[in-house]
């Protein structure tokens, strides 16, 4: 987050469309600050600093997108992004020239202005509206 604006993600993955907040999946081996670490270095080319914890999963959520039908655990950090400025960002969503596997831009969006049904996954709509009471 910066000032009043939160950074999401839409991607193009398993042939689906998805507007998410930015992370990824656990490495074997790996924590979960390290995997928050390692995924913004991926996906915005910066070392993140982590500053809290702010929700864990405590309810069951099945998981969408794999074959096999397992439990999702989603952990979410506030996290200080040290230079937000050279995220290449877009206004638009799913500002991609095609749909390819694995597309991916960014947006900054207004969080008393966003909408949390916009966002694909029920953990993120849920975690963004604890956002939106916690920020507000």
């Amino acid at each position: 987050m910066e000032d009043d604006m939160i950074l999401l993600t839409d991607e193009f993955r398993m042939g689906i469309k998805m507007t998410k907040f930015p992370g990824g999946g656990l490495e074997f081996g790996e924590g979960a600050r390290d995997c928050l670490k390692r995924e913004f270095l991926e996906e915005i080319n910066q070392e993140v600093q982590v500053k809290e914890h702010f929700y864990t999963t405590d309810y069951f959520q099945p998981t969408f997108l794999l074959s096999k039908p397992q439990q999702l655990m989603s952990i979410y950090y506030l996290v200080k992004v040290p230079y937000p400025e050279k995220i290449t960002t877009s206004v638009k969503e799913f500002d991609f020239t095609y749909l390819k596997e694995g597309e991916q831009t960014f947006r900054w969006v207004k969080i008393e202005k966003t909408n949390p049904e916009k966002l694909t996954f029920p953990i993120d709509r849920l975690v963004f509206k604890k956002i939106k009471e916690a920020f507000s």
